[in-house]
């Protein structure tokens, strides 16, 4: 195939994905894996697994970092920006209007029976995905319990990049030891290459609007849903916004579909119209794109490298037991009554006995029931 129509064919995979994409990082990856894995097959589960385990590790979206490094993978660069624009775009463009809707007559539509049933639909996909790539992580007892270990501490509410950080660790210090490999420098220097280089890439942007959502973009981790505490600093405590006006702004980035993070769409239209939206969403997203660019190329390295390779496998099965941890804190505040209940229980039935339904019908037929049982 031409480098033309994988660019068209990466295009097309990732826009759908980003209208569809509701669930938060979890589940969004789950779909993910569902496309480029076991449907389109661009990438191995192994790869697919160890690009989540390293993107966890750098700022930024995850999900949105990972339809990047998925399109890397298919069409080189270029492909890299076509996937992580495409998702994106549907998210910034639904948002956009909104947040005109929002600043012309002062208040949301009404969009929640449809999120009623959107919640508990995503959790049996991402519970396949969870299901699938644990096969694939649990290559051993000792990373069965790095994963057990991982899962008590992130329920227990430990910071997921500690625990991943400190897992990896770990689990390359323990698997060394058992192995008695020797090191030389050149099996850890593509680790701090990768360091070194991530450090490079802090300033972009003198234009204020701009760079107060580049900052966020270049030091947010782990999921988007932490981006309420930093927006919160940069934005309220500066009196750009009120929190009532943010608390809104967060709520139009969960129940659109695509990354939260285009929450900095809206708020940059509030803040200075059309330009200030612009800004906002490429000075959020920007950073991501440069972080992936980075560290792409260096993954295979490390899979290659004795040490760094037990340590993506412990960082792997670690991400895997994070998800776990999502899917059971999503689960308490998804299953709320007798409809939420019956909507995952039947999206379980279809997720795991109709294995070739795509995660999107999946997605799409939650919303219609959970609005036809709202209005019951």
């Amino acid at each position: 195939m031409s480098k033309k129509k994988k660019l068209i064919e990466v295009a097309i995979v990732f826009f759908r994905l980003g209208l569809f994409a509701f669930g938060g990082p979890a589940a969004h990856i789950a779909m993910m894996e569902e496309e480029v894995v076991d449907k389109r097959k661009w990438i191995d589960r192994q790869h697919f697994l160890d690009l989540i385990g390293a993107t966890n590790l750098i700022p930024g979206p995850n999900s949105t970092e990972m339809t990047m490094h998925c399109g890397h993978e298919r069409a080189g660069i270029a492909g890299l920006f076509v996937a992580g624009a495409c998702f994106v775009f549907p998210a910034v463009l639904i948002t956009g209007v909104l947040a005109w809707f929002y600043t012309a007559y002062g208040q949301l539509p009404e969009v929640a029976p449809f999120i009623l049933g959107i919640k508990p639909a995503v959790l049996a996909i991402i519970a396949s995905a969870i299901l699938k790539l644990g096969k694939k992580a649990l290559k051993s007892v000792e990373i069965g319990v790095i994963g057990v270990l991982v899962l008590v501490v992130s329920l227990l509410g430990v910071n997921e990049i500690v625990a991943l950080l400190c897992a990896g660790v770990l689990g390359a210090l323990y698997f060394y030891s058992k192995s008695k490999i020797n090191i030389t420098s050149q099996s850890i220097a593509p680790f701090f290459m990768f360091k070194l280089s991530v450090a490079s890439f802090v300033k972009i942007s003198s234009f204020k609007v701009f760079w107060t959502f580049a900052k966020v973009g270049a030091i947010l981790y782990g999921s988007g849903y932490v981006l309420f505490a930093y927006l919160d600093a940069e934005l309220v405590t500066n009196g750009w916004l009120t929190r009532s006006e943010l608390i809104d702004a967060i709520a139009v980035g969960q129940f659109t579909p695509g990354p939260v993070l285009s929450t900095a769409t809206f708020i940059g239209y509030q803040l200075a119209g059309f330009w200030g939206a612009v800004a906002a969403t490429l000075g959020i997203f920007i950073p991501s794109f440069l972080f992936v660019l980075l560290l792409n190329p260096l993954v295979p390295k490390m899979r290659k490298s004795k040490l760094l390779s037990y340590f993506l496998d412990s960082v792997n099965i670690a991400a895997v037991a994070i998800m776990l941890s999502v899917l059971y804190v999503m689960s308490i505040d998804a299953l709320i009554d007798w409809k939420s209940i019956c909507i995952a229980v039947l999206s379980v039935i279809v997720v795991f006995a109709i294995k070739k339904v795509n995660a999107m019908w999946v997605v799409l037929g939650g919303s219609i029931l959970g609005y036809l049982l709202a209005i019951v």
